[in-house]
């Protein structure tokens, strides 16, 4: 079950690097991308920044609705992180259909929450973006809702350990290879 994450324990779930899906709606066009570059930036209020290229249609989406969501998708599901990694929405305008996506709209932003995930974090991109987003493609915005699956995160934290193998998070390391987070250390 998905509960919602308190505000100031929402950085948490970016905190350990993992890859993410940005989802993003104008209208009634949706769209999800794989991004490797995603952090936290801020406890209180919540932050994070997200690189998006120019010449996606993610990008032009969060810029049309000023809206996108960063949800976590886990090793069950590494397959269609792959597929909305790999196809563009601008050539492929069924693309969520394509690659199998399924998927919620969003309770505070109407960006899709792709099913499966292990946390969303629904966010409104802040003004400063106009200045870095440009030059650099770096999103930034705050988030304004965040949930996360309790089997996987409960109590401020994750809980890996204890959780089935696939419900672990993916990270990329190039060249279209990831890995799952591994086992705690120490305490």
């Amino acid at each position: 079950m998905f509960r919602l994450v308190p505000q100031d324990k929402a950085y948490r779930l970016l905190n350990h690097g993992p890859t993410v899906l940005v989802g993003s709606r104008s209208g009634d066009r949706a769209n999800v991308m794989a991004a490797a570059w995603a952090m936290p930036l801020d406890f209180d209020t919540p932050k994070v920044a997200v690189v998006i290229d120019k010449a996606t249609l993610t990008r032009q989406l969060v810029e049309a609705s000023g809206h996108l969501v960063v949800s976590v998708p886990c090793v069950a599901q590494a397959a269609l992180v792959r597929a909305v990694g790999s196809e563009s929405g601008l050539q492929h305008p069924d693309k969520l259909v394509r690659c199998g996506v399924s998927h919620a709209p969003g309770p505070r932003t109407g960006a899709p929450l792709v099913s499966g995930c292990i946390a969303h974090l629904e966010c409104r991109v802040l003004p400063a973006t106009a200045h870095v987003a440009g030059p650099h493609d770096l999103i930034l915005a705050e988030v304004i809702e965040s949930s996360a699956d309790d089997r996987v995160f409960s109590d401020g934290r994750w809980h890996f350990e204890t959780a089935p193998d696939d419900l672990r998070s993916l990270h990329h390391v190039a060249g279209g290879f990831f890995y799952a987070i591994g086992q705690p250390v120490g305490d």
